[in-house]
């Protein structure tokens, strides 16, 4: 995997650093100019919300390939959705972590569901609540057939916590694919984020149910989108 220390200053520079860091699971390998339309092409298309679900029953029947996002609660997995489909107000974006209570499901071109899973970490609830969420989510990942891969968000500037680890491990434990995506690269300097780099490739190697590649991204400037959307054209077309 490449990292940013060569990076030119100035936003060009950044963007084709970040092309680089987010190529292939090969790291000699860049996505493709094919690749990228696919996902061009595919996020173009209609993306509509079809539930919200608060408890496990409540789930829509497993009919298409499925792709969740997950992470603590003020990773910034709506900005995140919101940025992948082109669409402000897709997910709900809120000022305030751990308001999202359910599982929110969107149907993306009638070929593949996006999942918003409820973040961890932190939220102003009771301790019952939080465990019933913890639940739904745990048996969401355990038991959703079409389920293809979890992209697990992870704040580019902090790194793994701990409660990062209890996630994967839960991705472990239920043989379930994962892919960690840094948010908000933007907010950290570039020796730094080589440096985190490094760091996370070591703790993800822990980890059997991590892909190899980890994509950089920031939801504000578009970086790492347009190869976070190609991957998951790829995870569509192979269902």
């Amino acid at each position: 995997m490449g990292h940013p220390e060569a990076c030119r200053n100035g936003a060009g520079g950044r963007q084709e650093n970040l092309a680089a860091v987010n190529g292939g699971a090969d790291p000699d390998e860049d996505v493709s100019a094919e690749a990228l339309e696919a996902g061009r092409l595919l996020f173009a298309q209609p993306c509509v919300f079809v539930a919200g679900v608060a408890k496990r029953s409540a789930l829509p029947e497993a009919e298409l390939p499925e792709v969740a996002f997950a992470g603590r609660s003020n990773v910034g997995k709506s900005s995140l959705v919101n940025a992948l489909t082109g669409r402000k107000t897709l997910a709900r974006t809120s000022r305030t972590p751990g308001r999202t209570r359910q599982i929110n499901i969107f149907r993306l071109a009638e070929r593949l569901h996006l999942v918003d899973l409820p973040g961890y970490g932190y939220a102003r609830a009771a301790k019952s609540e939080i465990a019933a969420w913890t639940g739904l989510v745990e048996a969401y990942l355990a038991g959703r057939p079409t389920l293809r891969r979890v992209q697990l968000l992870v704040d580019a500037r902090h790194g793994l916590k701990d409660s990062d680890h209890r996630a994967l491990t839960v991705l472990d434990k239920a043989a379930v694919s994962a892919q960690v995506v840094l948010t908000k690269a933007d907010k950290v300097g570039e020796a730094e984020l080589a440096a985190n780099l490094e760091r996370l490739a070591r703790e993800l190697a822990r980890h059997v149910s991590c892909h190899p590649r980890i994509v950089v991204t920031s939801a504000q400037q578009g970086l790492g989108i347009a190869e976070l959307r190609a991957g998951l054209a790829q995870l569509a077309a192979a269902a």
